[in-house]
């Protein structure tokens, strides 16, 4: 329902009906009504659309950049502050036994671990004996299995409370916090600017124009009202 073009519709209505009837009364209450549905409908439009002639239409538009800064100011000055991320570590859901790195580590490649033990075996005093029994290649199979378990260490070590601590304590402090924050603006920075124009104007548009379009209805209301009563003021 569009309720500026039934306010609109109504309001005109009353001055047809006005002037129909002679009556000086509806007749009022419909130009005021309408001069004020009609202003305010004016006013919401040139929040979004430039009008010719109208200096300061188009301001949403026009404060393309202004509307990005405020974005990306209002983001980091509310939610990546020093007191929120502090609080983010400090919060009992996020305390160190909730940190979980064993996905992490189930995505790393532990093949270069292995080619560096291979390394340091064969460059040892035992690197000539494993030569006599086939060198490098007879260790070949132990890769898979040395991966596997080297994994699964690597997991333990990070579901220790010492290990989760130390992680903790590392984080909290100022440059990496510093980093953190750094890394978010850059982030932020590439969203917004993939923003147009015309995407940031639709976005506001679709928040606001429904409650915006109560202005052009109770401009419609209280300008009726008045001119009811100015129907009533002696000339």
């Amino acid at each position: 329902m569009n309720k500026s073009l039934i306010t609109n519709i109504l309001s005109i209505s009353l001055i047809a009906i006005g002037y129909i009837l002679a009556n000086p009364i509806i007749l009022s209450v419909g130009l005021f009504a309408t001069s004020g549905a009609l202003t305010n409908w004016l006013a919401v439009h040139m929040l979004f659309e430039k009008v010719p002639g109208l200096y300061g239409s188009g301001v949403i538009p026009a404060r393309f950049e202004e509307f990005k800064s405020a974005i990306k100011t209002m983001i980091m000055e509310q939610f990546f502050n020093d007191e929120n991320i502090d609080k983010f570590l400090s919060a009992p859901d996020h305390q160190p036994a909730q940190f979980n790195l064993a996905p992490v580590i189930e995505k790393i490649d532990l093949a270069p671990a292995f080619e560096r033990l291979l390394d340091v075996i064969m460059s040892s005093s035992f690197g000539s004996m494993l030569g006599m029994l086939g060198g490098r290649e007879a260790l070949l199979p132990m890769q898979e299995p040395f991966i596997i378990n080297m994994r699964q260490s690597i997991i333990e070590i990070t579901e220790k409370d010492d290990f989760k601590s130390l992680l903790r304590s590392e984080i909290e402090q100022p440059e990496v916090l510093s980093d953190i924050k750094e890394k978010v603006s850059i982030i932020i920075d590439k969203r917004l600017s993939e923003l147009t124009p015309t995407m940031v104007k639709q976005i506001v548009q679709e928040m606001i124009k429904q409650h915006l379009g109560w202005l052009v209805v109770w401009g419609g209301v209280f300008g009726g009202i008045i001119g009811l009563f100015a129907t009533f003021i002696p000339a």
